[in-house]
């Protein structure tokens, strides 16, 4: 398991192979790559800044990560989350599992992703093309997500 808050960007490439490299089980690798839109509430967003709290953050996923462990059989898993100023079409997340089997890997990414979204400590600022900056508000489908879980 590797997680990482950081401000500079993530090579997927490079990321899914660190995640590969050393097991030969691997029958599976599932990722989510979550970038900065370019419109949100019908406005347009010129940048988001997203904030955290160090040690809390990286403890939400922690646990988030070891309870998708205890519901599939996953053999490892990347979260990197990135914090800053990020402009449209940046990247801002990853999560990717590896496992045995495909369903496996579908649903725990898909989990954790999920959890991510509405138990992680972040907070996003979006500046929009207006030029108004506003707080992102979290969304009810976030939370519906989760329940299915």
């Amino acid at each position: 398991m590797s997680i990482r808050i950081q401000t500079e960007d993530f090579d997927l490439s490079a990321e899914l192979n660190r995640l590969r490299s050393g097991h030969r089980d691997i029958g599976a690798v599932v990722s989510f790559v979550g970038t900065v839109r370019d419109v949100n509430d019908d406005d347009g967003i010129l940048s988001m800044e997203l904030e955290h709290y160090p040690g809390m953050t990286e403890a939400a996923l922690e646990e988030i990560e070891s309870r998708a462990r205890q519901r599939w059989d996953i053999l490892d898993s990347i979260v990197i989350h990135r914090v800053g100023v990020l402009k449209s079409a940046d990247q801002i997340v990853l999560v990717a599992v590896a496992s045995r089997h495909r369903g496996e890997a579908f649903r725990a990414c898909e989990y954790m992703i999920d959890a991510l979204k509405t138990q992680a400590p972040f907070w996003k600022k979006e500046q929009t093309a207006k030029g108004d900056v506003r707080w992102v508000k979290a969304k009810d489908s976030d939370e519906s997500a989760l329940k299915k879980w």
